[in-house]
């Protein structure tokens, strides 16, 4: 962010970054479309419920944070966005998590590259994606973390969950970050072609993973094919990793996303109670 010293930099980007804030508020991201009747909506009655400000290196980002509004030293979930950013389903997702007793929070990283809540399809996202360093998404993480546990949250018990795009990012994070405890992927990719920018993948990372992974994966994923999730079941297990995979046969990528025609209720709601029972196991549980 620009130096209050330079006002015209300075109110641009506080500018830039209310309207970016003020789209993701709106609703789902335009290229996210159409919206499913199957659409959940969980309320947010009882809980700390809406957007923040992270401090983030040169910047401070929004972040979407939900957590009960009674009690304190609730455990840390970082929610990872899926590719259409942190539209209304990644702050459902907070709100759920938050309903379990949690800080859910789940952090705009993309602010540097721009807003795609507006853009009208994914070919038109992919461009912005492919700018996003997994360096600058690694450190944005670790400050809201960071800002997490400045407001009370109890990050010894810290746990991540990702979906699509984020799903990648919880492997990456669970090589990276020593202080997880954690981390559930939901059908991130796991292999593919080193960029400067994205210069390592989950499968690279398999012996080198500090926290255990779930990854949560479908059975009839266009885009990750199942000979890819074989791969990475048999890095884990050359690795001795606790890690493991679980495929939802039948499923398509997005069974998690109510919103979307590719949503299936019954791998959703099993995937969702895997990541229950894998947070409880490895210390990431809120108290009874």
């Amino acid at each position: 962010m620009g130096s209050p010293v330079n006002g015209s930099g300075f109110t641009f980007n506080l500018r830039r970054r209310q309207v970016l804030v003020a789209g993701l508020a709106t609703g789902f991201a335009v290229a996210a479309g159409p919206i499913t009747a199957a659409t959940i909506t969980t309320p947010a009655h009882g809980l700390l419920a809406g957007f923040v400000s992270v401090p983030a290196g040169d910047r401070s980002i929004p972040a979407y944070r939900a957590q009960p509004a009674k009690g304190q030293r609730h455990p840390v979930v970082l929610v990872v966005q899926e590719i259409f950013g942190v539209h209304a389903h990644i702050q459902d997702v907070c709100r759920r998590l938050a309903r379990l007793g949690y800080v859910a929070i789940a952090p705009s990283l993309y602010e540097r590259q721009g807003d795609v809540s507006q853009l009208p399809d994914i070919p038109s996202i992919l461009p912005v994606v492919a700018q996003v360093p997994d360096a600058q998404v690694l450190a944005d993480l670790d400050a809201t973390v960071a800002w997490a546990e400045g407001q009370g949250g109890d990050t010894s018990r810290l746990g991540i969950t990702g979906f699509c795009w984020g799903g990648r990012i919880t492997w990456l994070y669970a090589a990276h970050n020593p202080r997880l405890k954690a981390g559930v992927a939901w059908y991130g990719r796991l292999v593919g072609t080193a960029t400067p920018l994205q210069p390592r993948f989950p499968i690279d990372l398999a012996a080198e993973l500090k926290a255990p992974v779930l990854g949560l994966y479908a059975g009839d994923d266009d885009g990750i094919p199942l000979d890819s999730v074989q791969r990475m079941q048999a890095a884990l297990k050359a690795a001795g990793s606790p890690s493991r995979i679980e495929v939802f046969p039948g499923a398509p990528h997005g069974f998690h996303a109510d919103y979307r025609p590719t949503f299936r209720a019954e791998a959703a709601a099993a995937g969702w109670q895997r990541l229950q029972a894998w947070f409880k196991a490895h210390g990431v549980a809120p108290a009874v």
